[in-house]
């Protein structure tokens, strides 16, 4: 029997997922896998029995991802999931810009005690009629599931598209229609394009990359859309950018004291990935996610551990081994079994930066000798029986 935990409320067709063999607990300290969406895990103390971290959604930053690598605790989150309803609220972002379409509700709203108010509205509405997007140059930055969406849609509306993603994977690749222009600078897109959108992930590399400097190379009359993470732009930047006149319109789907009520500043409630179905989809997939590593092993889509996949366990036993990413640790783990007289019938073993995780089947169930034997190697952080 299993045991997992909700830290938020988790769509309940995901965890009409969960079979017979497993139990929802109340107590985080019963857990053997944790399932949370916006909780933060920063502060919390992390039960030894704890196996698994599934965020339903993309962004992890409210996982301490090192500290659960350290203690062979493997933490998962379910790219794509939401990116349909992302994409859609990019669109809607755009297209608010560009037509200044909250501009003319507000001005409707404040007209609404004005008997010739459709007298009125033929000539104000210039002031908030806008553009169109067909042929403007839409600048992607960060081409994975949700950038690659954005791109594919803003081609079919006649929008001339430049992406850049210099770590872009071959699914993506595979989905990216082949008429975007796939820039190798990302100055080409703060250079050339009408619109630019940010669709990358938070890491120190990332964090304030849409700065101060940048601006200053973007086109007169540029909108910009973040619907990934505030702290991806230097907000304080783009106010300064959006009384200049250099930025037209600021969309951004993460309210704070600095855009919140700004003039230029169009700021949504962080509505992007808050649709029934997106929700839906993450809960199935962390769900997923949680469950084939728990029965088998199995790391798909992981943040702080490599993807390894060695199916179903048909043998008599199958072993996993959390350990630092250093020479002539395989070997020293096929000694201890060796020695034992366990026969290894198939293995793998993945690495990720200096983490890596290997995965032994063998023709008999090792004893509690044998596993502590393997913990007792220099570098091993976690060792698990699955079966």
């Amino acid at each position: 029997m299993y045991k997992y935990h909700c830290l938020n409320p988790i769509a309940k067709v995901g965890l009409d997922r969960f079979t017979p063999e497993y139990a929802k607990t109340s107590e985080v300290s019963e857990a053997d896998g944790i399932l949370v969406r916006s909780a933060s895990m920063h502060e919390m103390e992390l039960p030894e029995n704890l196996l698994a971290v599934a965020r339903a959604g993309a962004g992890v930053n409210n996982i301490p991802l090192d500290k659960c690598a350290e203690k062979g605790i493997v933490v998962f989150n379910t790219p794509g999931a939401n990116a349909n309803g992302v994409k859609e609220l990019v669109i809607a972002g755009m297209l608010l810009a560009s037509r200044d379409v909250v501009g003319g509700i507000e001005w409707v709203k404040s007209e609404k005690d004005n008997a010739d108010i459709s007298k009125a509205a033929e000539k104000e509405k210039k002031k908030f009629a806008g553009t169109e997007l067909e042929g403007k140059k839409l600048g992607i930055i960060g081409l994975g599931a949700i950038g690659v969406r954005v791109a594919n849609v803003a081609k079919h509306m006649g929008m001339e598209v430049y992406g850049y993603d210099p770590y872009v994977s071959v699914d993506a690749a595979w989905s990216l229609s082949r008429d975007v222009h796939h820039v190798l600078n990302v100055d080409d897109i703060y250079e050339y394009c009408d619109i630019i959108t940010i669709h990358v992930p938070l890491m120190d590399s990332t964090r304030g990359m849409v700065n101060e400097e940048a601006v200053a190379k973007m086109k007169r009359g540029v909108i910009l859309l973040n619907f990934a993470r505030d702290v991806l732009m230097d907000e304080k930047a783009v106010l300064k950018g959006i009384r200049s006149g250099k930025i037209r319109k600021y969309v951004t789907d993460f309210p704070n004291t600095i855009t919140a009520g700004q003039e230029g500043c169009i700021v949504i409630p962080h509505l992007g990935a808050s649709t029934e179905e997106s929700e839906d989809n993450c809960a199935k997939m962390a769900v997923k996610e949680l469950m084939n590593y728990l029965e088998n092993g199995n790391i798909i889509n992981s943040v702080n551990y490599p993807n390894c996949d060695m199916g179903i366990c048909t043998k008599a036993g199958r072993i996993a081994v959390f350990h630092k990413n250093i020479a002539n640790m395989i070997t020293k783990f096929t000694s201890i079994l060796g020695e034992a007289g366990i026969n290894i019938s198939d293995m793998t073993n993945k690495s990720r930066g200096e983490v890596a995780y290997t995965m032994l089947d063998v023709e008999t169930r090792p004893d509690d000798d044998i596993v502590e034997k393997l913990r007792g190697v220099k570098g091993v952080f976690r060792v698990r029986v699955v079966k």
